[in-house]
């Protein structure tokens, strides 16, 4: 009995186990049956993506950017296929093995070692996993080479890019701008992008970095396509599978005249300054001029470590934009406008008579003017031979305020609106500007003696030459004003119809026409008789300007006497403002030259051989180009060029990789 009972025993174990097993394998099953379900119900569509981009990947199509050209068509940014040597730190290897797969290259691709440096510091402005290049525009023979050691260099390749080239060089350099490789600091910028627009730049290693080039991106870049690629297991491509591609840039057609640029900028020679010129009629910007210049080519494919010291630390600062961002006194060129001014408030009617004994003595001393005086002159004279004691008197009767209410209008001290980024605003002086610039209470109260050199363009006056130039283009254009702009028209790079012509309105400002005649008229006077009479004699055409003179530093009356505390670089600036012709003007030109001294012997002649190319067609030849660089110039010298027969810079000259050569 007790055996049967064990054998029962066992076999109730026995069942019990196979249960406990059969129910394992039945969850197990059951977790399995659950597992296939979500994944091939459940999870099917995210899964089949995830199993198609393991087997493609869809690759960027940057754009190419829009060119840029001037008014009469000449190509001032365009784009030019090259093959480019690249690493990619990040597949190449520790970073103290970079220098050794330099070395390594440099027997296959010649590498100097400015190319090296530039790669370095490229390097150290992007991220591991961006290509950087070390060589630019390699040949066809130095393509062939490393292809067949390229198996020796992990994450070196050679891409066929397209780089931007500037055909012009550094002519108008601040004007049309550059690109260059996006760095860290943009690329977190870019976080704070839509979606879409941060998605357009995917592939993108570029971007406008200064002038036309930052402020029309978006326009310029284009809308960057995709290509779905079919890959090999090690990320091969092996077949295209479908193309979207990529939208090129729309190009710009800017209002300036590269050949006039051009000509101004010889004019200036090793000078520093300014000038702009303006059409009146519609505010298209003619010349945008600031001297010294730079070559944006350096830029695109990242500048070298010499070449942006040579221009970060020069003490000519030749990366200023000084017709946007330089400021200054704008001298007797501000006259015209007090003149205006006193006109259009009721001030001073043109006719009244000023005694000009040669000072104006107000508050215990004596401001300076002619030496000897002018005697009586009315408004007209007083323009004409540029009278000090005229324009202190006029300043001290309306007041800071009234001035500067008359003039923010025209411009001085405000934003114009041109489309470059960056313009500044100046100083427009008034009792709340003082209040609100100073910190302790003695320095914000304004004092009367403080008004009396404004009327003259000198105290706290600043003012930009774009501002200086819109002021004059609206006096000239009879009180009616144009927001100046450089961009003349938006063009589709594929078909070249016009997309968007840039037309900005007018807006009068309501001055009597009677007034703006006296004020005009007056300027003629100087062109005729007065101070710029010398440098416009035997002009075809009749212009209006005012020369001007204006303080670089502060010195004392008795130092400037004594010239012996004015080094080259305390001299006053020399100024001139103008339109022509003077009965119908299609152009107003605002010119400085720092440190030159008189208007009317440096800034003035450049202005006039500005109208005698836009107005008369003529061109300077080589002997009186030399004479205006010296600054020794008036009327032009010998027989002008005509201005036909002078081209500019070819747009189709050879392009050279700016590091080349060490």
């Amino acid at each position: 009995m007790t055996e049967i009972r064990d054998a029962a025993a066992d076999l109730s174990r026995f069942r019990r186990r196979v249960l406990v097993v059969v129910g394992v394998v039945l969850v197990c099953f059951g977790l399995l049956a659950a597992r296939l379900t979500y994944l091939q119900v459940v999870r099917h569509a995210e899964l089949a993506e995830r199993a198609e981009s393991n087997r493609t990947a869809i690759v960027p199509v940057v754009p190419h950017r829009g060119l840029i050209r001037d008014r009469n068509g000449v190509v001032l940014a365009s784009n030019y296929a090259a093959y480019t040597l690249e690493i990619t730190p990040g597949k190449a290897g520790k970073a103290a093995d970079l220098d050794a797969t330099l070395d390594a290259l440099a027997e296959v691709v010649p590498i100097n070692a400015r190319e090296r440096r530039r790669f370095h510091q490229l390097r150290q402005d992007s991220r591991s996993f961006d290509a950087v290049p070390v060589r630019t525009q390699l040949t066809d023979e130095e393509v062939a080479r490393f292809a067949a050691q390229r198996y020796r260099f992990p994450g070196v390749e050679v891409n066929a890019r397209l780089l931007r080239s500037y055909p012009q060089g550094e002519v108008a350099s601040h004007v049309i701008g550059y690109i260059g490789r996006i760095n860290q600091r943009e690329t977190v910028a870019m976080e704070d992008w839509e979606d879409e627009e941060r998605a357009n730049y995917r592939g993108t290693d570029h971007i406008g970095k200064l002038g036309i080039e930052q402020s029309y991106e978006r326009v310029l870049h284009g809308q960057t396509g995709v290509e779905q690629m079919e890959t090999t297991a090690g990320g091969h491509a092996t077949r295209q599978l479908a193309r979207h591609p990529a939208v090129p840039g729309q190009s710009l057609t800017l209002s300036l005249d590269i050949k006039l640029q051009k000509l101004v900028e010889d004019m200036y020679g090793e000078r520093r300054g300014a000038l702009v010129a303006i059409d009146p009629r519609t505010g298209e910007v003619l010349a945008f001029v600031s001297k010294p210049t730079f070559d944006p080519n350096l830029f695109v494919g990242g500048i070298d470590t010499e070449s942006w010291k040579a221009l970060s630390e020069s003490i000519d600062n030749p990366l200023l934009n000084r017709a946007l961002r330089g400021t200054y006194p704008p001298g007797s060129t501000y006259k015209p406008f007090m003149a205006l001014a006193a006109l259009e408030t009721g001030k001073r009617t043109a006719q009244k008579i000023e005694n000009d004994p040669g000072y104006y003595h107000f508050g215990g001393r004596n401001f300076l003017s002619h030496p000897g005086g002018l005697g009586g002159v009315d408004m007209n004279r007083a323009i004409q031979h540029s009278s000090n004691t005229y324009f202190y008197s006029l300043a001290n009767e309306m007041g800071v305020d009234m001035i500067h209410d008359f003039m923010a209008p025209l411009g001085f001290g405000q934003i114009t609106g041109i489309d470059l980024l960056g313009e500044v605003r100046g100083v427009l002086p008034s009792t709340g500007w003082k209040r609100n610039a100073y910190r302790r209470a003695e320095q914000k109260k304004w004092h009367a003696g403080e008004t009396i050199s404004l009327g003259i363009g000198q105290g706290y006056n600043s003012f930009t030459m774009l501002q200086l130039a819109s002021a004059s283009a609206t006096l000239a254009h009879g009180g009616v004003r144009f927001r100046p702009h450089l961009v003349r028209a938006v063009h589709d790079t594929v078909t070249g119809a016009v997309v968007q012509h840039m037309r900005p309105a007018a807006e009068d400002l309501g001055y009597a026409a009677r007034n703006v005649d006296v004020v005009r008229n007056a300027m003629v006077a100087v062109t005729q008789g007065g101070t710029g009479t010398r440098v416009f004699a035997g002009s075809a055409y009749t212009s209006g300007g005012k020369t001007g003179t204006a303080q670089a530093v502060g010195l004392s009356a008795k130092a400037r006497a004594s010239g012996k505390a004015l080094d080259a670089r305390q001299r006053d600036h020399a100024l001139y403002m103008a339109f022509a012709p003077a009965d119908d003007p299609s152009i107003a030109v605002a010119a400085i030259v720092e440190n030159a001294g008189f208007g009317a012997a440096s800034a003035a002649p450049i202005v006039r051989r500005v109208f005698d190319y836009w107005v008369d067609g003529k061109y300077p030849n080589a002997a009186d180009m030399a004479a205006v660089q010296a600054g020794t110039s008036g009327a032009p010298l010998g027989t002008p060029l005509l201005a036909s027969e002078v081209e500019p810079r070819s747009a189709g000259a050879d392009i050279a990789d700016p590091a080349a050569g060490d």
